[in-house]
């Protein structure tokens, strides 16, 4: 059994069929989730405007823009994570939701007894998704921060001849001295070293 996600979760309905906007409303609105509706790709984007659902629902074939297309929109213009509706369980329209980075799948007409659960794990797959994804991000900070302090430390040695332990120790005790990241001072002494290395070429060419 898959454990709810759902404290009070924005979902946006995006089909052109009522009938069907009009029955997930119902049942996701009893489980306690804030429905929105939309009945077209441009109006969901409009809505989305307003305010970021926490996931998007969302129909393959619709007049105008389908929703292969909006998803494509949402993937790159927005960080909202989307599951798709569908007619067909065709294995070629599977894949392609896959491809588009759909984390839930419902086919029409959908059983009422699991909308809900299918809509909390694709909700919890969005979150692991974010969760890797800041993982990521924190990773490759860290990464650029401590490839800063290396350069910054090689520079000080160079400059002072100096050990590397010993360059290293005078950067951080002058970081913590004036309670700031290292890496922040770091990059601050290689922005004023290329800038001096700017003036060199300038004086040299005098």
């Amino acid at each position: 059994m898959v454990a709810s996600v759902n404290t009070k979760s924005r979902i946006l309905l995006v089909d052109d069929d009522q009938v069907t906007l009009t029955l997930l409303s119902k049942i996701l609105e009893k489980a306690d989730y804030e429905v929105t509706q939309a009945h077209s790709g441009e109006d969901a984007l409009n809505v989305i405007l307003m305010q970021e659902p926490d996931i998007a629902l969302l129909d393959i074939n619709m007049p105008g823009m389908s929703g292969l297309d909006l998803a494509s929109r949402l993937r790159t213009d927005t960080s909202v994570p989307f599951m798709f509706l569908s007619a067909t369980s065709d294995a070629e329209i599977v894949r392609r939701a896959v491809e588009y980075g759909a984390v839930g799948y419902m086919v029409k007409p959908v059983d009422v007894l699991n909308i809900v659960p299918t809509v909390e794990a694709s909700l919890a797959r969005a979150n692991e998704i974010k969760k890797l994804k800041k993982s990521e991000i924190n990773l490759t900070s860290a990464l650029a921060s401590g490839r800063e302090t290396s350069m910054a430390v090689g520079l000080l040695m160079t400059k002072f001849q100096s050990s590397r332990q010993v360059a290293f120790d005078v950067l951080r005790n002058h970081a913590r001295s004036n309670r700031r990241p290292i890496h922040e001072v770091a990059n601050e002494l290689l922005r004023a070293e290329e800038t001096i290395n700017q003036f060199r070429v300038l004086f040299n060419g005098k």
